[in-house]
């Protein structure tokens, strides 16, 4: 259901307005403002999807109760109404980011189709925000161990600057966690969150996923594709286990964090490319390029900040909390009833070694959820593990 205010300092407009939206859809709830200052005060106490507001007002003026709901309420959408000589004024909203403007008299269908228009971009916004909220969820970093605290620290620290991160550690310790959490508090956050696992990638393809190709470059290049570098463009592109990357394509990946540019496969003109990377890897990189498998330049390139995460066996006071966290979430997503862990369960998973560190865990908390009691008695914990 849809709040409207109208913000219009004549009555006979104001009332024009409201029979024109109520007749449209009765569902709207709409409240009237007669000058720029009301409109503000009445802010205080209501929230609205969408303003209706003139700009030559008495006292405060329509650009004023813009700038103030652009700040106070940025997800409320706000329409100009202006007269023939505001024109330049109602453009001027418009860059400081009202929605649209209407001329008066405004024609019924405009006004009509912009405050549709308007109230849908709205709760596509409200959407966005809430399905980002369950993402930040999926991908939050549970626990409070002192091992833990020196990562957050680290990425609270690095998250605001372009700087490249290496991340280490062993497998299902959380290295994607740790990327996405310094995407979201960078300043890069409103763009897009590239993820490539290099590992999963066959060496004869790795080229065309990162930097795409062009029709006709090898057999199957039926089009044209764009890679992941470009994609990623504003944003940041996550190297999942780079330390699996072929020699060639970590030329190239070198290329691109020299110059900021790729050459699509098959292609020879360059493409300019913003673009933040964080890799990760469960291996030794010293070790592979000793070895020969992984260029020394490029680590040096990509290890600007080095984050380690600790293994499971090195923060276990966290695991009664990430118990707690997979409980719920597998109850939430699989619908099966929630259940408790006896404290002596909960005290024998603690001495567990965990190799597998939380991935394996996820698994065992699912399994005993499935097939334990509850609460989950010590028994099951030693028979299902």
């Amino acid at each position: 259901m849809a709040r409207i205010l109208i913000v219009e300092d004549e009555r006979a407009i104001r009332k024009v307005l409201r029979d024109i939206l109520l007749n449209e859809n009765k569902s709207y709830q709409i409240d009237e403002a007669e000058n720029g200052q009301q409109a503000i005060d009445m802010a205080g106490d209501n929230f609205y999807d969408l303003l209706l507001c003139d700009i030559k007002m008495p006292g405060k003026d329509g650009v004023e109760v813009l700038r103030y709901y652009r700040e106070h309420s940025p997800d409320t959408q706000v329409v100009m109404i202006s007269g023939h000589g505001d024109m330049d004024t109602a453009i001027e909203c418009i860059k400081a980011g009202a929605y649209d403007y209407l001329s008066k008299p405004p024609d019924l269908n405009r006004l009509l189709n912009t405050v549709r228009n308007a109230l849908d971009r709205k709760n596509l916004i409200v959407e966005n925000k809430i399905l980002k909220k369950k993402v930040n969820r999926q991908y939050q970093m549970v626990g409070e161990s002192p091992a833990l605290q020196v990562v957050r620290e680290m990425i609270d620290k690095i998250a605001p600057t372009d700087a490249r991160v290496l991340i280490t550690g062993s497998n299902g310790t959380g290295k994607e966690l740790v990327a996405r959490q310094i995407h979201e508090k960078s300043n890069r956050s409103s763009g897009p969150f590239v993820e490539v696992n290099c590992a999963a990638i066959p060496s004869e393809l790795i080229e065309s996923e990162l930097f795409g190709h062009k029709k006709g470059a090898f057999t199957s290049a039926v089009k044209d594709r764009k890679g992941k570098f470009e994609l990623a463009d504003g944003g940041t592109l996550f190297l999942d286990e780079i330390g699996d990357m072929s020699l060639s394509a970590q030329a190239k990946v070198l290329r691109a964090l020299q110059e900021n540019k790729i050459t699509p496969v098959g292609g020879d003109k360059d493409i300019n490319v913003d673009v933040r990377v964080i890799a990760a890897t469960n291996k030794n990189l010293q070790e592979e390029i000793a070895k020969g498998n992984f260029r020394e330049d490029l680590y040096h390139r990509l290890s600007v900040i080095i984050i380690r995460m600790p293994t499971l066996a090195e923060r276990k006071e966290d695991i009664p909390l990430l118990i707690d966290y997979f409980t719920r979430k597998i109850s939430e997503e699989q619908g099966l009833p929630p259940k408790k862990f006896a404290p002596d369960a909960i005290a024998h998973l603690q001495g567990l070694p965990w190799t597998g560190n939380i991935r394996e865990l996820r698994n065992v908390v699912e399994r005993l959820m499935i097939l334990g009691s509850n609460p989950v008695t010590l028994d099951e914990a030693r028979r299902y593990v």
